[in-house]
């Protein structure tokens, strides 16, 4: 394998350009190809992020040997259809969250990529990030005691853009930013969860602008999630014990976890690590895999891609909200 992992990406848009800024500050790594179906969006794009190569069809940059990972940031609607023609062309790939529009999408890839024997991760980035893992030490060393109950929100006020309203974009706040209070509810309480209930309000189009998501779980632990796409919110998380409390600032890229004690008396702070944009940790998890020749990243599994992408699809239907995809 190449000293540098040659990355090529499948689409320009503002995701795109983050992962770009990230890899400029990586090591490694090469910023190798963009593609998009516009040539002349690539070639700017190429020349701003200092990119070797760019294409006009993502066909081509996947008939290009050099790739040796494809990131897709496209829209939700589209990675199905992106990643399966990375996987057709042999090609790795970590794919930006969430993984497919449903589970039956996301099934058919894993599967595609298992017989192919490529490796192919979901880029949830809040999966591989230090301070994730910082959090679930601390939980498991019950430096708040037994935890027994869990609050997340993440909210930003961007009903007005296409890709957030259109059930065709898989819009709503669910699959946007919902899935990132999932993700925190599963890394800190875990899995065996025998109730739901939750509630939405849609937008015109019939897409989910706001929600709230309760979590009770065997042992008796509960988690209570909101994401909305109409409200700025503080973006907190925090994980209430017997013996205190800590707080998340920022769930989605954990800035700072501050730990209270039962006298609501700040114990301890732990920071987050210099980042370049907190993007980086998914593409060396990638790197890794690829070195070790893994063909899932153990950040984030194929087992719980589908299981959010599936407890997505229950929330989905039971609030009526439909993709033309489903």
């Amino acid at each position: 394998m190449n000293p540098k992992i040659r990355i090529g990406i499948i689409g320009c848009g503002w995701i795109a350009e983050k992962m770009a800024i990230t890899l400029q500050g990586m090591e490694k790594v090469e910023a190798y190809a963009i593609a998009s179906r516009d040539y002349k969006k690539a070639e700017a794009f190429a020349a701003q992020w200092n990119f070797t190569r760019c294409y006009g069809s993502y066909e081509e940059m996947l008939d290009d040997e050099k790739v040796d990972l494809v990131y897709i940031a496209t829209p939700h609607s589209h990675h199905f259809e992106h990643t399966r023609l990375s996987l057709l062309k042999g090609k790795p790939v970590l794919c930006e969250k969430a993984f497919t529009a449903n589970a039956k999408q996301a099934e058919e890839l894993l599967r595609l990529a298992k017989e192919k024997k490529l490796f192919i991760t979901e880029a949830i980035w809040t999966r591989y990030m230090p301070l994730s893992g910082t959090i679930r030490e601390l939980i498991d060393k019950e430096v708040i005691g037994k935890p027994q109950l869990l609050s997340a929100n993440l909210g930003y006020p961007n009903y007005h853009k296409e890709r957030m309203y259109k059930p065709e974009l898989c819009g709503g706040a669910l699959l946007d930013l919902g899935v990132y209070t999932l993700n925190f509810a599963a890394m800190a309480f875990g899995t065996d969860i025998v109730r739901t209930t939750s509630t939405c309000i849609k937008t015109e189009t019939g897409v989910d602008a706001q929600n709230s998501i309760t979590l009770e779980y065997a042992d008796g632990k509960m988690a209570v999630l909101c994401s909305s796409l109409m409200t700025k919110s503080d973006r907190q998380g925090i994980i209430s014990g017997d013996k205190g409390f800590m707080i998340v600032e920022n769930i989605n890229n954990p800035q700072k976890v501050s730990v209270y004690n039962q006298d609501y008396q700040l114990t301890a702070v732990y920071e987050c690590p210099p980042q370049i944009t907190g993007y980086e940790y998914q593409v060396y998890a990638s790197i890794e895999a690829l070195e070790k020749g893994w063909l899932e990243s153990p950040y984030m599994p194929h087992a719980e891609t589908l299981r959010i992408m599936r407890q997505m699809d229950d929330l989905r239907k039971e609030w009526n909200v439909k993709y033309p995809f489903d």
